[in-house]
């Protein structure tokens, strides 16, 4: 069953009263990468490709049709007994983008990121919600302990 949003923002620290839905919390956009380099994936491991974060003048990101990486603004933690899920807002489908994420499991914490598809050129500005994140609960063994681990809060 899913979590109230009232529930999600809880485990998410501070946020603006506007983020908080019936079903989820919206997350904001912090910034934009383009990746610039080959990643890898293999058995053994992964090796993300090198990015460099685009230019936001006045905190707007002007983008082009093509695939970025996305970093939001907002600390996630996903509590024990849970598992989330983030669908991008549709917002960002009426404008022709699309954003891809994982399942984020259990004891995960840090600020994540996401795929966004741009089909069509927009304009997203700093701190604009562009997808909801919602908890549901699950039976798991053990909590998240990858690499990614507190990603963007050190």
């Amino acid at each position: 069953m899913f979590k109230s949003g009232e529930f999600v923002a809880g485990h998410l620290g501070d946020l603006r009263e506007d983020q908080v839905q019936p079903n989820g919390v919206d997350l904001t956009l912090g910034t934009v990468y383009e990746q610039t380099g080959p990643g890898r994936i293999e058995r053994s491991g992964k090796t993300v490709g090198k990015r460099r974060e685009l230019d936001a003048p006045d905190d707007r990101f002007d983008l082009e049709p093509g695939g970025y990486v996305v970093r939001y603004g907002d600390r996630v933690a996903i509590p024990d007994g849970h598992v989330g899920f983030i669908y991008p807002r549709s917002s960002l489908l009426r404008n022709s983008c699309m954003l891809d994420t994982a399942v984020w499991d259990a004891g995960y914490e840090g600020v994540g990121e996401g795929l966004l598809e741009v089909h069509h050129p927009v304009e997203l500005e700093r701190g604009a919600r562009i997808a909801q994140l919602v908890l549901a609960e699950a039976a798991h063994e053990g909590v998240y302990e990858g690499s990614y681990q507190r990603e963007g809060l050190e």
